[in-house]
């Protein structure tokens, strides 16, 4: 594999730095998605809630199975014969112990969502379950299992396969520090064209798409909570 060498010496202006393809195709979808959700909100929302039911009849074994797959390919690395490979050049060294990444990554991959969704994910589940009568000792016990399955070792493994991706290919062989770097072995030198601005624009629209998932139920139980206390 080729090793590119970034120009970091010289300021630029953002202008300059910004990949004009990915942001602007991106930029105009979020706008686009954002005035469709505002405008037409009922449209929206059913159209959305029909993609989701369908994503979860039909390809919920698929995202479970990638999700094992991505713990036992992280297992493998951490435990096989690959474990020795550095993210930087050989002869780099770690800026911080494994006390001090375990903080950042634990703040960074939990931060507030798992104060919050600690506790608001299972009761949720126990009260609407996405299968079965809710409110039940059966409700409660696929309530743990769905929140330990999104907070626990599998989500762990998730964030792992996309950092080791990331980090990988941008500081070990001086490639952008996007999602299309990971295409590399499989495209080559086609991740500067389409191809790779359509993984990167895929990427920050799944990114938009889980923040504001993430931000708008937030939002609902923080309203549903302060409309209770009010009355």
């Amino acid at each position: 594999m080729k090793t590119q060498t970034v120009e970091t010496s010289k300021p630029r202006k953002l202008l300059g730095t910004m990949h004009k393809p990915v942001f602007f195709t991106s930029a105009l979808l979020i706008i686009f998605f954002s005035f469709y959700g505002g405008a037409f909100s009922e449209h929206a929302a059913a159209t959305f809630a029909t993609i989701q039911s369908w994503l979860v009849t039909y390809m919920g074994w698929f995202y479970m199975g990638v999700v094992a797959l991505f713990f036992i390919f992280i297992l493998y690395l951490a435990c096989g014969s690959y474990a020795h490979i550095k993210l930087g050049p050989d002869d780099s060294k770690p800026d911080y112990s494994y006390a001090s990444w375990f903080s950042m990554l634990f703040s960074a991959g939990m931060g507030i969502g798992l104060l919050f969704f600690g506790v608001a994910e299972p009761i949720t589940h126990f009260n609407t379950p996405p299968v079965g009568e809710g409110n039940s000792v059966e409700a409660a016990r696929d309530a743990m299992l769905f929140t330990y399955f999104h907070w626990g070792l599998q989500a762990w493994g998730t964030y792992i396969v996309v950092g080791l991706a990331l980090a990988y290919f941008s500081f070990r062989h001086g490639l952008p520090l996007t999602m299309r770097s990971a295409l590399y072995p499989i495209i080559g030198e086609r991740i500067h064209g389409r191809i790779g601005h359509a993984v990167d624009v895929f990427a920050v629209l799944g990114t938009m798409f889980g923040v504001a998932t993430s931000l708008g139920m937030e939002l609902c139980r923080l309203m549903q909570v302060s409309t209770t206390y009010l009355r």
